[in-house]
C-alpha cells in the first residue's frame, strides 16, 4: 500500500468512497442522502484540503483530508473502502496526516468524529474535548475530538 496525494480528477471517485464507508455502519439511505453534500468532495477542494488517498495495486482504498493553517487544523475526512476496514488502511492514513501536519507546522488537529468511528481515533492518540453539531442531520451531536502534533524534527 503506498499513500500519496489524490488528483482533482478523483473527486467523484473519492466522494463514493465516502457515502460507501459512511454505509459501512449501517445507515440507512435516507441518513446517507442526507450526508451526501458534507461527503462530496470538487475537484477544486481536493488540493485545498490537501488530499491523500491510499491505494493498493491501482486501487484506492481509502482518503484523507488536512484542513487549515498551522498551528490548528482539521482532519476533515477519513475514509476507508468497507472491505478495506480493519487492514490498517486508516490507521497508515493517520500516520501520514500526522506527518504531514507535523512537517506543516500544525500541533493540533480537530476531528468532527462520527459516533462510530470514535473508539479508532482515541486508538490512535486523539482525545475527546467535547461535542459539536452535525454539518447534515439538524440536532445530531457528534464527538469532538482533539489530536495533538508533535514538532517535526
Amino acid at each position: 500500500m503506498r499513500i500519496r496525494p489524490a488528483g482533482p480528477d478523483e473527486a467523484e471517485l473519492l466522494s463514493a468512497l465516502a457515502l460507501r464507508s459512511k454505509g459501512y455502519w449501517g445507515y440507512d439511505e435516507a441518513f446517507l442522502e442526507a450526508c451526501r453534500e458534507e461527503l462530496t468532495l470538487d475537484p477544486a477542494a481536493i488540493e485545498r484540503r490537501r488530499t491523500a488517498v491510499a491505494e493498493d495495486g491501482g486501487r484506492v482504498l481509502g482518503f484523507v483530508t488536512l484542513v487549515g493553517a498551522p498551528p490548528q487544523g482539521e482532519l476533515g475526512m477519513l475514509f476507508v473502502e468497507p472491505d478495506a476496514i480493519g487492514r490498517g488502511v486508516g490507521r497508515s492514513l493517520v500516520e501520514h496526516v500526522r506527518a504531514q501536519a507535523a512537517a506543516l507546522g500544525f500541533r493540533r488537529l480537530t476531528i468532527d468524529s462520527d459516533p462510530f468511528a470514535e473508539p479508532f481515533y482515541l486508538a490512535m492518540g486523539a482525545t475527546r474535548i467535547g461535542t459539536t453539531p452535525s454539518g447534515s442531520i439538524p440536532g445530531r451531536e457528534l464527538p469532538l475530538l482533539a489530536l495533538e502534533i508533535a514538532a517535526a524534527d
